[in-house]
């Protein structure tokens, strides 16, 4: 037994409430159950109970055992003094609080269902990706949507949170923000963090200056990366590092000090190809936030980001080896997590900042509109009988996944208290 595990069954009544008694032998009738409290203090707030003809309202304070009161020094602090019921796995001491008032206990370890416990200590022991298995399948189908859309709310919070940070950063320069997040999410999951150094360290106010010189703004990019250097060769690349050069003394630029890497990548997700096809879009686009703010067809916005590097990288990957043609255009997969992780959280999170719900529903519509992501979670949820229908269900399931089946967040999930709840009985 946990505290965790006995708040859950206290606060969803899953114990045997017929005849309930306190140990000194008085009725108990649980009124209300009280309101969990997420920070110090008793567990439950404004609980409401009838022991023996008196009705009490106030806290409800949770312990393994009893004597767990004195251990935690509750009869010295003022803030357990409103307790009115002291609920226990296993009672092993009479308390009294800092009035020296007894405070009635009730004892709970044999009201519980030993299924419910034999469940909720099989996954805690398992070593399955996800504890629960197919119980996932269980709950109802609208029960499950709802369960998503709520998993889909954090995830989105999640990521405004780091949208808040730039905004902070930049003093709320959304379109400076744009810029560092999709130049983020260019960089994939292995580069992101150099990539977003790369944006940081080359604000829209520089680029803005070059955009109408592809080479110019490949050279910078490419070259704050760390990837331009005196012993290339190829006549294209010297003249980028020329350029560079010139470029960094003027704006007394530093080399971001995580370079991005290159291993176990396929070579059109190399790091130089996703830096040329960044420079394009910069030279394409302006004002691109504001752009998307003005769009409401997805389709019109994907438009903005299918562009293609300039031909130097249609016959290489990297800065020197040539290689067989093939432009280099961004591809549904770069589009597609450049939306979900980049342009979608930065639209909510300006609808959210400006009271704005229609540019909150657009964001959360448009994530309707997209095909599911195809990775190692959702293809995990798939075996176990939940297939994601648009990327608005894969966000919330990785969030799923990663918040709650990770962590073995079991009781908090809605899946596990579904699955818990026929123990009851």
């Amino acid at each position: 037994m946990t505290e965790k595990l006995l708040q859950f069954i206290w606060q969803f009544q899953y114990f045997n409430t017929g005849e309930l008694k306190t140990t000194g032998e008085e009725s108990v009738q649980i009124i209300h159950p009280g309101q969990l409290n997420q920070h110090q203090g008793p567990d439950f707030f404004n609980g409401r109970v009838k022991i023996g003809s008196t009705e009490w309202a106030g806290h409800i304070e949770l312990h393994i055992k009893s004597s767990d009161w004195y251990r935690h020094h509750h009869e010295k602090d003022a803030r357990y003094g409103k307790v009115i019921l002291h609920v226990v796995w296993q009672h092993d001491a009479e308390v009294q609080d800092e009035n020296d008032q007894l405070v009635p206990v009730v004892e709970l370890h044999s009201r519980v269902s030993g299924l419910l416990l034999s469940q909720y200590e099989s996954w805690m022991n398992t070593p399955d990706s996800i504890p629960c298995g197919k119980g996932l399948v269980v709950p109802p189908i609208l029960h499950w949507h709802n369960w998503l859309d709520r998993l889909l709310a954090e995830r989105l919070l999640e990521k405004c949170n780091r949208v808040r940070e730039h905004i902070e950063a930049t003093e709320m320069h959304w379109d400076e923000v744009c810029w560092r997040m999709v130049c983020t999410y260019f960089g994939g999951s292995v580069n992101k963090t150099s990539f977003e150094q790369i944006a940081i360290s080359l604000p829209m106010k520089i680029l803005a200056k070059h955009k109408q010189v592809p080479t110019q703004v490949e050279a910078l990019l490419i070259g704050q990366a760390g990837l331009l250097h005196s012993g290339l060769e190829d006549p294209y690349t010297k003249m980028l590092y020329r350029e560079y050069q010139f470029l960094q003394k003027k704006y007394k630029l530093q080399v971001v000090n995580l370079p991005p890497s290159f291993l176990r990548m396929r070579p059109v997700n190399f790091p130089t190809v996703r830096l040329a096809q960044l420079a394009m879009l910069i030279h394409n686009s302006s004002h691109l936030f504001s752009k998307v703010l003005e769009t409401e067809d997805l389709k019109e916005v994907r438009k903005l980001f299918d562009v293609t590097a300039n031909d130097f990288w249609h016959y290489h990957y990297g800065l020197e080896e040539e290689t067989s043609y093939l432009p280099k255009k961004t591809g549904g997969q770069i589009v597609d997590s450049v939306l979900i992780n980049a342009i979608i959280p930065i639209l909510f999170s300006y609808g959210h900042h400006q009271f704005n719900d229609a540019v909150r529903a657009k964001a959360l519509r448009w994530l309707e509109e997209m095909p599911a992501e195809k990775n190692s979670y959702t293809k995990l949820f798939q075996q176990h009988g939940r297939t994601p229908a648009n990327a608005g269900e894969s966000q919330a399931m990785l969030t799923l996944k990663k918040s709650y089946c990770d962590a073995k967040r079991c009781l908090s999930c809605a899946v596990g208290s579904a699955l818990l709840k026929p123990a009851r009985k």
